[in-house]
């Protein structure tokens, strides 16, 4: 029998019930359903919202090492037909956070049996993507308490084959923002336009000139994204629509970059306002740090993986993925990796199908790597 098929169970069954961000009641359950199966004389549980703290205790703690895996799922209809799909009709694990939590789980197990010196502090956190729990988690008192003097994280990488770990110093993910436009005109009978304000034809004027901030106002070596997923407003084909929401993500390798394009998206929404005699309101949503890898301890691990370990290490470049995993890295050192999954779709699409074979690779790197670096 495979030694990880245990934890390829475990990320079926939590496949199966995806919840959204500070909803996670049957995930967190399931998770402390599981922990009340092993040795309780090193753990330490505490429950934080629809998440939970760890403590792992060593042998001989002089230290505690941070480990985080986040627990919530997305808005997204599974179209996978695997046999264990998603049960919560129109959503799904499409981000690979089942996968991320068997793995913690494995990890947690092991040093549970076989401790190392240090303690461990395993966080299954809530709702990161959206609205955000790792900056209210480590202001937590329980994070107070049992602050680590670093931590590490990771995260499924579809276009990566099983056994590879990748991951940079420095600046790994973006900053990233959500963004969201209200605009508010005036509606009408479509045979009589110039009685109203259409918002239909404000909203598209104004995702045009959004493009043409990447372009010509962020600097050229630098870089940035602007996307506009969805747009709402109208009712039926006959009336010229009142309102229209637009939603989007703003994404940049700089926090100057970031905050360039927000300068700018609020003079184009101003001039949206004067120029179609509307109302606009602009909210950001959720904001997430950048993922900055710390050097030191972030070329150790890559070290410790070309060395002593089976999987085969990338140095990747940075993405404009977004993770608030950055809060905790700026809160305290530590560092992100990518775990390579192979999976023909990518991350948030309905058919994501990450290779469950990258739960074993990842529970023996992890591990290994804690056991070496608490020997040190």
């Amino acid at each position: 029998m495979n030694a990880y098929q245990p934890f390829i169970d475990i990320r079926r069954e939590l496949h199966k019930i995806p919840e959204l961000g500070y909803q996670e009641f049957k995930t967190q359950a399931f998770l402390l359903d599981y922990l009340q199966t092993l040795p309780s004389e090193r753990l330490e549980i505490k429950p934080w919202k629809t998440g939970i703290f760890v403590k792992v205790h060593g042998s001989d703690p002089s230290q505690i090492i941070g480990y985080r895996t986040d627990i919530d799922g997305l808005p997204i209809g599974e179209e996978t037909n695997l046999p264990f799909r998603s049960s919560h009709e129109g959503y799904m694990h499409a981000c690979g956070h089942d996968l991320h939590m068997s793995i913690a789980l494995g990890i947690l197990t092991e040093l549970t049996k076989h401790p190392i010196k240090d303690d461990v502090l395993f966080m299954f956190q809530p709702a990161e993507e959206g609205p955000g729990g790792a900056a209210p988690m480590i202001q937590s008192d329980i994070f107070k308490e049992w602050k680590p003097s670093y931590i590490i994280g990771l995260h499924i990488a579809p276009e990566h084959p099983v056994g590879t770990v990748a991951t940079k110093e420095g600046l790994l993910f973006a900053n990233t923002s959500e963004l969201f436009i209200d605009l508010t005109g005036k509606g009408g009978h479509a045979a009589f336009p110039h009685k109203t304000n259409d918002m239909v034809v404000a909203a598209c004027s104004l995702v045009t000139q959004l493009q043409s901030i990447v372009s010509r106002n962020v600097d050229p070596l630098d870089s940035a994204v602007i996307t506009i997923g969805k747009i709402t407003g109208g009712t039926v084909q006959n009336i010229i629509a009142e309102k229209t929401r637009l939603e989007g993500t703003i994404r940049t390798l700089s926090v100057e970059s970031m905050k360039k394009v927000k300068e700018r998206i609020q003079a184009m929404v101003h001039g949206i306002e004067v120029g179609y005699s509307c109302k606009a309101n602009i909210d950001y949503g959720s904001m997430y740090h950048q993922v900055y890898n710390h050097h030191e301890i972030t070329r150790e691990f890559m070290d410790f993986v070309s060395d002593h370990t089976n999987a085969n290490l990338v140095e990747c470049k940075e993405a404009m993925t977004g993770e608030d995993f950055g809060y905790m890295i700026e809160e305290i050192p530590g560092f992100m990796f990518w775990l390579g999954v192979d999976s023909e779709y990518g991350l948030h699409h309905s058919k994501l199908s990450p290779k469950e074979e990258a739960i074993g690779t990842a529970i023996d790197v992890v591990t290994s790597y804690l056991r070496w670096k608490a020997s040190k």
